[in-house]
């Protein structure tokens, strides 16, 4: 028996999955992803996170189970329609604030106070404007991307993208990297400064 299959998941994410699956969403983050961000997410206390990249919110499902009461997240997604579907799992948590907006603007014209978590799972913040996505983290936040060990929906020519990406990560001084070989591809950066 494999450790992952005796999670405790949080209490939405049947309701998520079930409703990707009426939809034909595929882009959905897996539980091993999602525990992860609830550790990680946990380690931070009143962490402020931002997510790029909602989807239906899975992976907030399981943000929000590691986040305190005094956390608050910001999950970004550009498709009004998954913000909509997320909306009535998450309208009532104090601790959320979902926007419909193209990511890079977001990113772009943000002002307001940095993040001590990032999970960037669209291609602003991972792929486009990383080096502003890096500017929002405090001292000793976390970045975390998924997706990169190759999937069966990748683009010809997505492998390049992967492996610029990873370069331009580990030219980064201020960042110390954890590659992972696991889930669907994971990789942690902490910013020292």
């Amino acid at each position: 028996m494999s450790l992952t299959t005796l999670f405790k998941k949080p209490l939405m994410t049947d309701a998520i999955v079930t409703e990707a699956k009426r939809l034909d969403f595929e882009m959905e983050s897996d539980g091993n992803l999602g525990m992860l961000l609830r550790t990680l997410v946990a380690s931070k206390p009143n962490g402020r996170v931002l997510e790029l990249g909602t989807g239906l919110g899975l992976s907030l499902s399981w943000i929000l189970d590691g986040l305190d009461e005094n956390g608050y997240v910001i999950s970004i997604d550009v498709e009004s329609n998954y913000i909509e579907i997320a909306r009535k799992y998450f309208e009532h948590d104090a601790r959320v604030e979902l926007i419909t907006q193209d990511a890079s603007d977001w990113i772009i014209n943000y002002k307001g106070a940095k993040f001590d978590l990032i999970f960037a799972d669209a291609w602003p913040g991972k792929y486009e404007l990383l080096e502003e996505t890096i500017d929002l983290l405090n001292p000793n936040g976390i970045y975390i991307i998924d997706d990169m060990i190759e999937q069966i929906n990748w683009p010809e020519g997505h492998q390049d993208n992967v492996n610029n990406l990873i370069e331009k990560l580990e030219s980064k001084v201020e960042l110390t990297l954890t590659k992972m070989d696991w889930s669907t591809g994971i990789v942690i950066a902490v910013k020292k400064r």
